[in-house]
């Protein structure tokens, strides 16, 4: 992509309008950041046209790639055609994507597809499903989880930053100790979290509708839980009758090697919900559960964007490149080549204490003297491979975790040429010790 003799407006003058017509909840990524004005593939590029490799996709959601052409193009042709009439009105892309869905790419006998607009939403549709069905009001959920920013999805929300809300209603969650622990092996803390599970349900099983997880934490720092962990959590649950919610937003569509991430557990969840990749960057979002379940959510009940005919064409286009491109597989093999390349540079660097992950989705945790010191060096390293030309994310409770999402057709010399760059970065940040 070349850079087009355009007038933009530049960084400064963009935070200067945001302050001025946003509002202060809003906030941007580094001290010099750069305007953002056009990707292509799994590249991004600023107003002065310098080029930076994107290792974060918009938060997991550009798995296939910035403008692919092989989406676009069928997400134009849709525009041209029709944008938008409401689930009122009969149309043929959403009833296409949801038999899609239906037909080999849901696990289990996940059938039935509601589509809303965003992740928030479609866990928001999921729990009130569980609810309709269950007739039960509370919900079970993991410390330090994100399930979104809508009132119920925030109750069940576990990250105290993005908790905002004053008035949450903190009966209605009961939170169970994540599966992760810094100071105890991996095995250990998620004995600890189910041990504290069976206490919670031996106590008061029969109240609990839902319990809601993510496959793997993103927010939360890229926390992967051992491979029997949701098994048994499963079976747990269903002896009091407590549907299991699988929140796939960031974990799904090939991003950890599976099409879903709650594959690598050998399980099929109840309800299942999922957005960001399925869009590729047009909203879309949507909670599929049996036929049995869907069932229960039975009185009138609409969305109006949800489903629309261009967001449903462009999901089909996604599936289509997935499959035809072989994207799960190549998320497999060439993102963990990515986290291998990471632990390399765990054994030599000491500012990275661990590397967890699964996939194109990893994390490299950061550690300095405290908590202060590690979320400041996160931002000196995000800040110094923003200079050489790499989008990397940040998350973990603490904000110190390196977060590594990128599109899943990014090439491995761009992977090697950025491990190498962080070598370099990190090796400067131990001089600052």
């Amino acid at each position: 992509m070349t850079h087009e003799d355009q007038a933009y407006i530049g960084p400064e003058a963009i935070v200067a309008k945001r302050k001025q017509y946003g509002y202060p909840c809003t906030a941007n990524f580094y001290k010099n950041p750069p305007q953002i004005v056009g990707g292509k593939m799994h590249k991004l590029y600023d107003q002065e046209g310098k080029s930076y490799v994107d290792f974060f996709t918009g938060v997991s959601v550009v798995a296939c790639g910035h403008c692919n052409e092989a989406i676009t193009g069928r997400t134009i042709e849709q525009l041209q055609k029709l944008q938008h009439t409401s689930t009122i009105y009969l149309t043929q892309p959403m009833v296409d994507l949801a038999e899609r869905l239906a037909n080999g790419i849901l696990p289990g006998n996940l059938k039935r597809t509601f589509f809303v607009n965003s992740g928030s939403e479609a866990n928001e549709g999921a729990l009130l499903v569980a609810r309709m069905h269950t007739k039960r009001r509370s919900f079970l959920a993991l410390e330090y989880g994100l399930h979104g920013r809508t009132f119920l999805t925030m109750n069940v929300t576990g990250i105290p930053m993005w908790r905002t809300d004053d008035f949450l209603d903190k009966e209605v969650t009961t939170f169970i100790p994540r599966p992760y622990d810094a100071s105890m092996d991996v095995e250990s803390a998620a004995r600890r979290s189910l041990d504290a599970l069976a206490d919670v349900l031996a106590e008061k099983g029969d109240t609990f509708a839902a319990m809601i997880v993510e496959p793997i934490q993103g927010n939360g720092g890229m926390i992967v839980p051992p491979d029997w962990y949701f098994s048994e959590m499963k079976a747990m649950l269903e002896k009091h009758g407590i549907l299991l919610i699988a929140d796939e937003i960031q974990t799904g569509y090939g991003r950890t090697g599976r099409m879903f991430g709650i594959e690598h557990f050998g399980i099929v969840p109840d309800i299942l919900t999922m957005a960001k990749a399925l869009g590729n960057g047009i909203p879309i979002g949507a909670f599929s559960t049996t036929d049995e379940i869907a069932a229960s959510l039975n009185r009138p009940s609409a969305s109006t964007f949800g489903g629309n005919p261009v967001s449903s064409a462009t999901a089909l286009a996604v599936l289509d490149y997935i499959e035809q491109e072989g994207l799960v597989e190549r998320s497999q093999h060439i993102g963990g080549k990515l986290i291998e390349g990471l632990k390399e540079l765990q054994a030599k660097h000491s500012a990275i204490v661990d590397v967890r992950g699964k996939g194109f989705m990893a994390g490299a945790e950061v550690r300095g003297a405290d908590d202060q010191q590690s979320a400041e060096w996160t931002d000196i390293i995000l800040e110094n491979m923003k200079d050489r030309g790499f989008i990397i994310g940040k998350n973990g409770v603490g904000r110190n975790v390196l977060a590594f999402q990128p599109a899943m057709v990014t090439p491995w010399e761009d992977i090697e040429a950025m491990l190498k760059a962080l070598d370099e970065v990190l090796g400067s940040l131990t001089h600052r010790k």
